[in-house]
């Protein structure tokens, strides 16, 4: 599916002047907001104008039958493929990735001519303009005029109290809002808003897919130049194809540019010209979800002990130019969490790896990064530590601050003598075992136990020392029942 998010020159008109374009295959109806109409180009200057458009929006497929990909999505029956085949409106979300088909998929459900299609973008676009879009869309509504299809890419960048504003109108029915986003709606947009409109999750495009859309890319970009003058290599493309990860407009940017070095230097388009027209950098937000999707996967391949993806999945990140110290802190994190007493030493192990990347910075101190993150997944794992700390918070907010046992508390003065303060107390060291029948929480949690060790790792001899100490206690009570 060719997916450029780069708007038609109507568009580009609309945005700026305010005025609605209508989609390309329709001329402006005469209620349409389009301007005025102007003297029709002759042929030789559509011809011009075409080629003069990025080659990602030339593209751009004018039917259903023209998407590539999406499968799951587009397939007869499926609710998607109903809305564009039969024009069914419904306030939507399309939520992908960059260069996935959001905006295709806008347009070709805008373009029947019963549709008053209006595109805008929250980049370009406030509130009060969108607003008054509804309303008219509202006014033409109760005239028994055509529906308006409102397109909003970026909707995301509406804050929750402006999409606040949008509400009535979709609610009403008066307006068919369809956005476009590459961020999750379920933190992007306010709940209201969203339970109101149908989400639509597009994957990125399979590298076979992209491939598809470069052979026509091919095709288009031959028209430009004599016959046979223009080549590329099925490897070249496929490596293309890899590299934008799903984002088609990124791979038919490329293309375009390395077409026209191609060409200049009379050569075939080859895997150096394509690389360097991609520039190589991964997709990637630091305050977005795949930052989140990501870090979630290094901490999962290590949980499970899998070094291959903890090594891949720590180096994407580096790569992105995620912040290492941001990486280290969460290896930290697993160290205490997920190898906890299995492995005490994995603590150590990960604050010397931290202080290695302060000290020599990047990118020399990543490796210590990579090496504690194949250190973690194979050290032996517990959680134990981590589940006794949280029994212990659960309790301590059901029974709030419970006060310290007598036999505890230091008698530092006669008068916490007298109150009994240590009164009961043992001291362990002056016991064979070292143990002593003395319990040490509050009367309320006396029976509750938190720590329950593992026999993985070392924890395995922290199991066997627990199970010493039960019987050391209980020796100690025989033993102090005897005496009585």
């Amino acid at each position: 599916m060719t997916t450029s998010g780069r708007p038609s020159p109507g568009e580009q008109r609309s945005l700026f002047s305010g005025r609605a374009a209508e989609p390309e295959p329709a001329a402006p109806l005469p209620d349409s907001p389009a301007a005025a109409p102007a003297p029709a180009p002759g042929p030789a200057r559509r011809a011009h104008e075409e080629v003069e458009l990025p080659l990602a929006e030339r593209l751009r497929p004018r039917s259903l039958t023209d998407v590539v990909g999406h499968a799951e999505l587009l397939a007869p029956g499926k609710p998607l493929h109903e809305l564009l085949a039969r024009g069914k409106l419904c306030s939507a979300v399309f939520w992908g990735p960059p260069g996935c088909g959001k905006t295709t998929l806008a347009r070709l459900l805008g373009q029947r001519r019963e549709i008053r299609f209006m595109a805008r973008s929250a980049v370009l676009s406030g509130t009060a303009e969108v607003k008054q879009i509804m309303q008219e869309a509202a006014a033409e509504r109760q005239r028994g005029g055509r529906k308006t299809v409102l397109f909003l890419d970026e909707i995301h960048r509406f804050n929750r109290a402006q999409q606040d504003a949008f509400l009535p109108f979709v609610e009403r029915g008066d307006v068919c809002l369809i956005g476009a986003t590459t961020e999750n709606p379920s933190f992007s947009l306010n709940s209201a808003l969203l339970s109101r409109m149908r989400v639509f999750v597009l994957a990125p495009l399979s590298p076979a897919d992209v491939q598809v859309l470069l052979r026509r890319a091919l095709d288009e970009l031959a028209r430009r130049y004599p016959p046979g003058k223009l080549g590329a290599a099925d490897e070249a493309l496929g490596a293309l194809a890899v590299a934008v990860a799903g984002d088609a407009r990124r791979a038919l940017t490329a293309l375009e540019i390395a077409a026209a070095i191609a060409v200049e230097k009379d050569a075939e388009i080859s895997l150096d010209l394509l690389t360097a027209a991609l520039g190589q950098a991964l997709r990637y937000d630091r305050a977005g979800e795949e930052h989140f999707n990501l870090i979630s996967a290094v901490h999962k391949s290590i949980r499970n002990s899998d070094a291959d993806a903890a090594v891949y999945w720590t180096v994407r990140m580096l790569a992105a130019g995620d912040d290492p110290l941001y990486i280290a802190r969460r290896l930290v994190r697993i160290a205490s969490e997920d190898v906890g007493l299995a492995d005490p030493a994995a603590l150590g192990v990960a604050i010397a790896a931290r202080d290695t990347y302060q000290f020599l910075g990047s990118p020399e101190g990543e490796l210590a990064l990579v090496q504690l993150a194949i250190y973690l997944a194979h050290a032996p794992k517990s959680n134990a530590a981590y589940l006794a700390e949280k029994a212990a918070r659960a309790d301590v907010e059901r029974h709030g601050a419970l006060p310290v046992p007598r036999h505890l508390r230091n008698a530092v003065t006669k008068l916490m003598q007298s109150a009994g303060y240590g009164v009961g107390y043992t001291y362990a060291h002056d016991l064979s075992a070292g143990v002593a029948d003395m319990t040490c929480l509050p009367d309320e949690l006396a029976e509750q136990h938190y720590y329950a060790p593992t026999n993985r790792g070392f924890e395995g001899k922290l199991l066997a020392r627990a199970q010493a100490i039960a019987e050391a206690r209980a020796a100690q009570r025989r033993q102090d029942a005897g005496d009585a």
